[in-house]
């Protein structure tokens, strides 16, 4: 029997984290069923669940994913560019992106399993975000009468407050001078 190439498993992979998470994103995590999952993907369960234990291992590699391509914005453009993204639809996946976090945050709040496997990869952002605010303060662009912490927790509060936003389907045509205010909030002004 002829060996598949470890490019066609990571093709294989991304092709069903691709339709997973327009599938989690369109009908949630309860909804997105086998049936719907084997749809949106084009492969079987058996191919599915070859290269994932679960439903919800899938899941979790699909919000793991995410958050690493968030973290890889963060890192080169900050988190205020994330939540830009969010609402330009200009990032590569913006309103699967959102599905996944809403589902992220439904499952936090009432699945204590989900809870414990996630706090082993929820830090990805987080660091990227406070070393992209710790590189600004190197270099004298972020305020330095707060701590870095503080300012990580406010502008992932403010992410998370934007998603809920975005999922009650809320306008959203006003918000970019919103996000200028968040973005200025957390800058040195000169002559400071």
């Amino acid at each position: 029997m002829p060996r598949v190439s470890q490019d066609h498993l990571d093709a294989r992979r991304r092709q069903i984290l691709d339709g997973a998470r327009v599938c989690f994103g369109r009908f949630g995590y309860e909804g997105a069923t086998v049936r719907r999952l084997e749809e949106a993907t084009a492969l079987s369960r058996g191919a599915i669940f070859h290269h994932f234990r679960d439903k919800e291992s899938l899941f979790l590699a699909l919000a793991e994913d995410d958050a690493a391509r968030m973290a890889d914005v963060v890192a080169e453009q900050g988190l205020v560019q994330v939540m830009r993204d969010l609402l330009s639809g200009q990032s590569e996946h913006p309103a699967d992106w959102l599905g996944t976090r809403l589902e992220v945050s439904r499952r936090l709040r009432t699945d204590p399993e989900f809870r414990s496997r996630w706090a082993e990869h929820s830090q990805q952002l987080t660091i990227a975000t406070r070393k992209r605010l710790e590189w600004q303060r190197r270099s004298g662009n972020l305020r330095d009468d707060i701590a870095v912490e503080v300012l990580a927790d406010y502008l992932q509060l403010v992410l998370e407050g934007l998603v809920s936003h975005l999922a009650m389907g809320l306008p959203a045509d006003d918000l970019e001078p919103v996000l200028d205010v968040v973005e200025d909030s957390v800058r040195r002004h000169r002559g400071e």
